[in-house]
């Protein structure tokens, strides 16, 4: 089995423990809440809609600090590894699991439970990872805990936030995968190589 395909089964398993506590214990249904801030005619297209738009701007806003701050870097080398060895394959996989597994979880299970708030920040703490910027992931994932679950909040619908998670996750492997925050000096433009 691929490394990745052991996260594959925690994600699936992390969603299957969520549903069956959430549908099969709780009895709610996870992907709308019953009473959004927003009353929509179509909650799941706006939703999707809103999720793709929050990518969009995480995605960018990713590009924009890793080259520009030090610790967005940082943040950057110490979660490279994890995408060093993954194949096309292996990161769709790994974004849609993982936005299925921790949404179920945080955003349908926890936050109807704990609220928006709390969810972000369990949500934040929970994704604590090796090296230097083990804090600044904190505070990033908890950022984005809070977004999401605003964006489940408003439109009541579960959608949004997976289609957001699975995208910032798969173009962001990608791009750990492909980009070096330290790239190697070159001469004359690397017209000349080093040896």
């Amino acid at each position: 089995m691929h490394r990745w395909g052991r996260y594959v089964a925690a994600y699936v398993g992390l969603a299957a423990l969520a549903v069956g506590i959430g549908w099969g214990w709780l009895g709610y249904a996870m992907w709308t809440l019953p009473d959004p801030w927003l009353a929509l005619g179509a909650p799941h297209a706006v939703s999707a809609g809103a999720g793709a738009g929050l990518a969009a701007v995480v995605i960018g806003l990713t590009r924009l600090l890793v080259p520009r701050l030090a610790w967005a870097r940082q943040l950057h080398r110490d979660l490279r590894p994890v995408a060093r060895g993954l194949g096309p394959l292996g990161v769709v996989a790994l974004a849609v699991f993982s936005a299925l597994g921790e949404e179920l979880l945080f955003r349908g299970l926890a936050q109807p439970l704990v609220g928006v708030w709390l969810q972000a920040l369990i949500f934040g703490v929970i994704h604590q990872g090796p090296g230097k910027s083990r804090w600044v992931w904190v505070a990033w994932a908890t950022v984005m805990g809070l977004l999401l679950g605003l964006l489940f909040q408003l439109t009541g619908s579960l959608v949004g936030p997976v289609v957001a998670h699975a995208l910032i996750n798969a173009v962001n492997l990608t791009y750990l995968k492909h980009h070096d925050p330290d790239p190697k000096p070159s001469r004359l433009g690397g017209l000349l190589r080093q040896r």
